[in-house]
């Protein structure tokens, strides 16, 4: 298995990392393709990095998606937006290197906390945050359709 950072564009890793977020949440399967100039903006910018996890052979089977935030107290954080091994990997050290790789990419970017949200009935997903060190806030997630 290899680590790296998403650095270029092609249909087939973009329908692979489509797949890999439809078994992370449903809603993604009504939302069709992911746009080309997404990945072109991502791979572009210096606040965000898809890292993938590949076996042998060189497919997908794990992605995370990472941003710098930042804020006045705060300073410096890095947000989890997806992060999602795939069903037949799960519990084989996939999701437990690229948590590794997160934590060296905050590192690299010089943020002070990994923040992100993980839903109700997600209960595996909590235990694997908990057991790698993880602190569970008990707080309310809101978000603004705009």
């Amino acid at each position: 298995m290899k680590i790296t950072r998403l650095n270029s564009y092609s249909l087939e890793v973009a329908n692979r990392i489509r797949e890999l977020l439809i078994q992370l949440s449903r809603s993604g399967k009504d939302r069709g393709e992911i746009p080309e100039k997404w990945f072109k903006d991502l791979i572009d910018s210096p606040y965000h990095d898809m890292l993938l996890a590949t076996n042998d052979d060189g497919s997908i089977i794990g992605i995370a998606t990472l941003s710098v935030t930042m804020g006045p107290i705060t300073r410096k954080n890095a947000y989890l937006e997806d992060f999602v091994t795939d069903s037949s990997v799960r519990g084989k050290g996939v999701g437990s290197a690229l948590w590794d790789e997160m934590l060296k990419w905050c590192n690299e970017k010089g943020c002070n906390n990994l923040v992100f949200t993980c839903g109700e009935g997600r209960e595996k997903a909590q235990e694997f945050y908990k057991n790698h060190g993880a602190e569970i806030y008990n707080t309310n997630f809101f978000r603004k359709s705009i």
